[in-house]
Formats: structure tokens, sequence, C-alpha cells
């Protein structure tokens, strides 16, 4: 067990989704007294999400982890206001939640271009500070990866999670017969016929206990967080991790898997969840998948089954139940289907929300009478003398 704890740091090291940094901005420059030149600001320090961009190659370009702001130009008889520090731009890829030491968040970066200062520069000297400048803000903060995707895939170990993902995807992630084969996230593409692209997260897999960090349990949950729908997977005969723990039927694992969920974080269980039930190409496949779905639909009655403390508050309902054979390529085209209808749908209440806020924003009588207002107030623009009257004032044109 040792040994393989080990194996899994070492690959695993090789994907970085946390990263420490020492950030500090530029220091002003000197005020001139005798002529009240004013010193140049220090230079900031920003994150910018880029495209392409990942924690490792940060950290490979910047063995040392430390970025400062450039100093601010002393005022000068040539220059009486002095020049602005450089900027100091940290590249960081998409999908990152910027934090202090303390755990406090400074900011999210979703989507490329988006920027966030981390480090302030320095104030030059001017009258204000008797011309002496001031020095930048320092810090430390951390850079916490976490991948966005339209779908994560979530599963224990050997549910046939990789296989999936490249039956559905573009994406090539290790596929073996052992438990722990996915030691890091994978991101894949679903493509279909009218150029849409969804992308789909493989997570590594789960164990019982993984709300309590075992086997890695956070580094992994947490990038469930930023997937707007989850993709359970399950072995349709069931799973045993090894030969000292219990064997978990595929009702089990759902719930199990649920629990888990749950215990990380309540919210995420409110996500949209789907059901895939892999590896329909087994014997008796048929008879364990019916015996699954009664299951599904009366899970009190089958509660006896968990542990008290592992069934979960809330059971989920899933808006399909999938079939599938990732290895022979049974029902992974309406599987597909389902991916982008529940997707879609989702979407579509999204737009009708904003149409709806739209709406009520214009019906609101407050936004009607601001209209009012502001219109009343460019006289210019209007031909002939109004009177307008609100209970707050009288206005003329």
């Amino acid at each position: 067990m040792v040994q393989l704890s080990r194996i899994c740091f070492r690959k695993y090291g090789n994907f970085i989704d946390n990263l420490r940094l020492y950030v500090r901005g530029g220091s002003g420059g000197m005020g001139l007294p005798r002529l009240g030149g004013q010193g140049g600001n220090g230079g900031d320090v920003w994150v910018v999400a880029a495209k392409n961009m990942t924690l490792k190659r940060i950290k490979d370009k910047y063995p040392q982890k430390r970025f400062l702001g450039g100093a601010g130009a002393n005022s000068s008889v040539r220059a009486l206001k002095g020049e602005k520090g450089e900027d100091k731009e940290i590249l960081a890829p998409v999908g990152i939640t910027v934090t202090t030491d303390k755990g406090k968040t400074l900011g999210d970066l979703n989507t490329e271009g988006d920027r966030l200062m981390v480090a302030k520069g320095g104030f030059g000297g001017s009258m204000h500070s008797a011309f002496q400048p001031s020095k930048g803000q320092v810090r430390n903060i951390r850079l916490d990866l976490k991948l966005i995707a339209d779908l994560g895939l979530v599963g224990y170990p050997n549910a046939g999670k990789s296989s999936l993902l490249t039956a559905l995807s573009n994406a090539t992630p290790e596929i073996a017969n052992y438990a722990f084969t996915t030691l890091k996230p994978e991101i894949g593409k679903l493509m279909y016929k009218d150029y849409k692209q969804i992308s789909v997260a493989d997570l590594p897999g789960l164990i019982e206990g993984a709300h309590l960090n075992k086997g890695m349990g956070h580094k992994f949950l947490k990038h469930v967080e930023r997937t707007k729908q989850l993709l359970f997977v399950v072995d349709v005969c069931g799973f045993q991790l090894a030969n000292n723990t219990p064997f978990r039927s595929a009702f089990e694992a759902v719930q199990l898997l649920t629990k888990e969920l749950e215990l990380y974080k309540e919210e995420l269980v409110l996500k949209p969840a789907l059901l895939v039930v892999n590896k329909m190409d087994l014997p008796d496949a048929e008879g364990k998948l019916e015996e699954l779905k009664e299951q599904l639909q009366n899970p009190d009655e089958f509660s006896d089954l968990l542990p008290d403390d592992m069934i979960p508050k809330n059971y989920l309902n899933f808006r399909h139940v999938v079939p599938v054979s990732a290895s022979t390529g049974f029902g992974i085209e309406h599987l597909k289907s389902c991916i982008r209808e529940s997707l879609d749908e989702d979407a579509e209440m999204a737009t009708k929300a904003i149409h709806q806020e739209r709406l009520q924003a214009l019906s609101n009588p407050t936004f009607s009478h601001q209209i009012t207002i502001l219109t009343s107030q460019c006289q210019i623009c209007l031909p002939v003398p109004i009177r307008y009257q609100c209970s707050f004032f009288p206005l003329s044109l």
C-alpha cells in the first residue's frame, strides 16, 4: 500500500494543480523637492489567464517562484513626473482561483484574457509624502487550478471512465486493467456533426473516504466544482478495490459516490447528473441493469445495503440512465445524444432566465422612473417643451 501511494504521488507530480508564489509590487520613485517633482509609481503584479498555459510551465520557467514589479522612475529636472515602473504579468491557465496563504479568495480567472492584480506597486514620492516613495505590496499567493468542463466523470477506480472518455472523445488517457489508471485529470472533447463541442473531464477514481482527503481525495474532488454537470460511471457488475475492502454493487457505488460528493461540498449534488452503467458486454449484465434500475426507483427500500453513515441525505435523480460498453462501443452514440440533450436543456433554461430578468427590469417602476428622469435631462434632444413631474421634484424643459 505504501508502494502504491509513492507511485501515485510521483506520477501525479507531473500534473500540478496548486502553486505558491511570492509577489511584490515595485517601489515608487523618489520625488524632487526643489522643483515639486513627483516620482513614478511602482509597477503592479498581475495574474493573466492564457491559453495553453499550465502551472507546471510556470514552475519550470520560474523555479524561484518570485515575481517583482518594476521600480518607478525618480523625478528629475528632465522629467518632473517619473515614469511608472513596468508591470509584471504571470501567465496562468484558465480556471485558476487566486488565494492568499490564509485562504482568502482574491479572484477567479475563468476565461482567456481575465486579469487580476495580486500586488500593487508603491506610490511615487510627492509633496503629500515629503517626496518620499512607498514600497510595493508584498504577499504570498496560491494559484489553485480547478478544471473547467461541461461534464465531469465521477466514479470509483476501474469503472471504465478512461475507456469511456476515449470512446466518446479525442482524449487518449492511460488505460489498463488495474485500479488506479488515471492519476491526473484528462480533458476530452465530444465533437458533433453540427460542430458543437462539449468538454469532458476524466477525474481520477475516488475511494471511500475521499471527502477526508484519502487517496488524494481533495486534489480530485475540487475539479468537480467547476463542471456544469456530473456524469457518474459505475461498473454494472459492481466493484471491489482490494481483498480487504468490501464488494460494492452498482447501486451501492452510486450512493457512496453521492455521499462522498455531499460530504466534500453539499452543493455538488445539486448539479444535474447522468448515470452511465458501463461494461454491458459482461455476462449477466442485462439482469444486473434491471436490478439497478429497480433499486434507483425505490432507493429507500434498499438503503439497508449501505452503512448508516454513508447513506446520502438526498438520493440523486438522474436525468438519464444509459447502459454502455466502452470497449465494444455499445450505447456510445446514444450517450452522446443524452449528454447533448441535457446540456442544451440547461442552456435553454439559462437563456429564458436572462430574458425574464430583463423583462422584469423593464417593467420595474423604479427603472422606468430613472429612464424618465434621464430623458428629461436631455433637453437638447427634445423638440418641444415637456414638463415632467415626479414625487421627488418637478423637472421642466
